[in-house]
């Protein structure tokens, strides 16, 4: 195994993501392993790490795995070389349209955030003017 390569537990390690889900994007196809040890065991490179670590941080946006496979395969076209002009600007397009939607859905979970931030200041509000009794048994 050389440098280059990693075993499933140190990419593990390194995205925060379980061994059981790291498997289960190399079987619906959005990240295989880059190779096989001798042995049999899943090996990664940096650009493995890299897609795990870009499919972690679409999930609290919650983009779907159909969602997730179009941006990852647009983003493999887009690194084609030698892309015709017509494909390119048609990706191109269609990664925009991916930035849009997450603008967009961070958006919604900005005024979520700011919803659940003052339900919270508005409890411990209630909290400082309504103090618990005091049980004196």
């Amino acid at each position: 195994m050389g440098a280059e390569h990693m075993q499933i537990g140190q990419v593990a390690q390194r995205t925060g993501l379980s061994l059981r889900t790291i498997r289960y994007y190399g079987e619906v196809g959005l990240v295989e392993p880059s190779a096989r040890s001798r042995g049999g065991f899943r090996l990664y490179t940096e650009a493995d790490v890299d897609r795990l670590l870009l499919i972690k941080r679409m999930k609290p946006l919650d983009f779907s795995l159909e969602e997730t496979r179009d941006l990852l395969q647009t983003l493999d076209g887009l690194a084609e070389p030698g892309l015709a002009e017509d494909r390119r600007a048609a990706l191109a397009a269609r990664l925009d349209a991916f930035e849009q939607a997450a603008d967009e859905r961070c958006r919604v979970l900005r005024e979520q955030l700011a919803m659940a931030e003052e339900f919270a200041h508005r409890l411990r509000h209630r909290r400082r003017t309504h103090p618990a009794p005091i049980d004196h048994r």
